[in-house]
């Protein structure tokens, strides 16, 4: 009986368990100080990465608007939570999954996300973009039916966006061919035309010409800065390579030559060098002092770009059939010496742009850009340890040009998994490109000059873009704020 009576009693009240703390269950709490568990594994949480999003899923609209509105600032990367709470964003808005993977880790933009493209784009640029919505006003609306563009273009990196024309220089008559902005320096550009002029400016308020330089005779081909911006090295169609001296706008010293010179650049280390390309299939290093050529080097052709590495050690040209050799050059006795030869694609189109950096997020290592005039843009590994050896990565072909038109690295804002460059085209518009995406590969463009591009090229502090055109005018385009 006792017994019965103790079953009825455990049946009827369970026993009584110690009280649980009390502990926070509010979603959105739980999924701010959810932290990534530390380990020796390099390896991403999936455990972790799947219970964010489920966290993040369940919370009310009013905490989804509640993140919404903090889209415009800055938000830190956070390894698998980063990933997790963008892809839940993704799916919300576009109605589609989104795998959380590495490779789609990236930062927000700082501007809102409905207001990247350039005021500078047409509208009919626009109207394409958002095609299938068919709505003509500045802010791209959050919908669930969109196409891959408009999706691509609305969360594309505030590297590529622009708030507009900062300044424009229209007095030269002739086409700018080549222009550069100063060593180190966001306010100091010049840019050299076909008629032999060049012309040093200052972009800051209030934006003005500095100098005027006239000496050369035929159209300027490239020009450099020296490391401390007192002097230009420019090359020219007339044959001859001169050196300015900036503040006085003179010219202190001309070399002739038997050929065109079509290239140019200073020794990064020794300042005393010059290294120009010419049409006589030879690159030239010059004694910035005598201007004696003290060595030279021959190639199969005329060498139409070169750019040289940081440390002065390797130049890398690229001739009039589509090569691109890596050059070693001492620093001391200017001496060259050919290490390698790469085809840059299978055409045999001059190449009109040569860009070395340092660094890439996508390769991890120095990297090489390559511009041909048939189109084809080309990007490379470099392997400084196998004397320069370049090893390509990926290439994007364009349309043919009859103009010399330029391309240039864009800055590394990107923690996208590609590289992106900017270039300008016969269209008369600046494109921005991802060399890593064979689809969709442009990023946005600009519009504004009223014929073909032929220049681009970046500040120091990269916020302002130039870019030259056919008939003299020169744009200064102010890029957006990134915090």
């Amino acid at each position: 009986m006792a017994a019965a009576d103790s079953a009825t009693a455990s049946s009827s009240s369970p026993p009584e368990c110690p009280a649980a703390p009390s502990i926070p269950t509010d979603p959105d709490f739980l999924s701010c100080v959810l932290q990534p568990p530390t380990s020796s594994s390099s390896r991403p949480d999936a455990d972790y990465a799947t219970l964010r999003r489920l966290l993040l899923r369940r919370k009310p609209p009013s905490a989804l608007q509640h993140r919404m509105a903090f889209l415009g600032q800055e938000w830190r990367c956070n390894d698998n939570g980063y990933v997790a709470y963008r892809n839940f964003l993704l799916r919300r808005i576009d109605g589609g999954s989104a795998q959380s993977t590495p490779s789609n880790s990236g930062r927000w933009a700082p501007s809102p996300v409905h207001a990247i493209l350039s005021e500078a784009d047409s509208w009919n640029y626009m109207r394409d973009l958002r095609s299938n919505s068919g709505v003509l006003n500045q802010a791209i609306s959050i919908g669930s039916k969109q196409s891959d563009t408009e999706r691509h273009v609305r969360f594309a990196e505030p590297a590529y966006s622009f708030v507009g024309v900062h300044c424009i220089f229209d007095n030269c008559k002739a086409s700018v061919t080549i222009l550069k902005f100063g060593r180190a320096n966001s306010d100091l550009l010049a840019y050299g035309a076909a008629d032999g002029s060049l012309m040093v400016c200052q972009v800051s308020e209030p934006p003005s010409v500095l100098q005027k330089m006239i000496g050369h005779s035929k159209n300027i081909t490239d020009f450099d800065f020296s490391s401390n911006n007192q002097y230009i090295a420019s090359c020219s169609l007339d044959k001859t390579v001169r050196v300015w001296e900036i503040s006085k706008g003179t010219c202190i010293r001309v070399v002739y030559g038997v050929s065109s010179q079509l290239c140019i650049c200073f020794h990064p280390v020794n300042n005393n060098l010059l290294l120009v390309g010419n049409a006589n299939k030879e690159i030239n290093a010059i004694n910035f002092s005598t201007g004696r050529v003290i060595s030279k080097l021959n190639f199969d052709d005329a060498v139409t770009a070169l750019d040289i590495d940081h440390t002065g050690q390797f130049i890398f040209a690229g001739d009039a059939q589509g090569y691109i050799y890596t050059v070693s050059v001492n620093s001391h006795t200017g001496s060259l010496s050919r290490t390698h030869k790469n085809k840059s694609s299978k055409s045999k189109s001059p190449i009109t742009t040569i860009q070395y950096r340092t660094f890439s997020l996508m390769a991890r290592c120095p990297v090489l850009l390559s511009c041909a005039q048939d189109g084809n843009l080309s990007f490379f590994s470099i392997t400084t340890d196998a004397k320069g050896y370049l090893t390509l990565i990926c290439s994007l072909k364009l349309a043919s040009r009859v103009q010399t038109i330029r391309a240039s690295f864009c800055p590394l804002l990107s923690l996208e998994k590609g590289e992106f460059i900017v270039t300008g085209s016969e269209d008369a518009n600046v494109y921005f490109y991802d060399l890593a995406r064979p689809k969709n590969s442009c990023v946005n463009k600009l519009q504004g000059h009223g014929s073909p591009v032929i220049g681009v090229a970046w500040n120091h502090g990269e916020n302002f873009l130039a870019s030259s055109d056919s008939d003299g005018t020169v744009i200064v385009w102010k890029r957006s704020k990134t915090s």
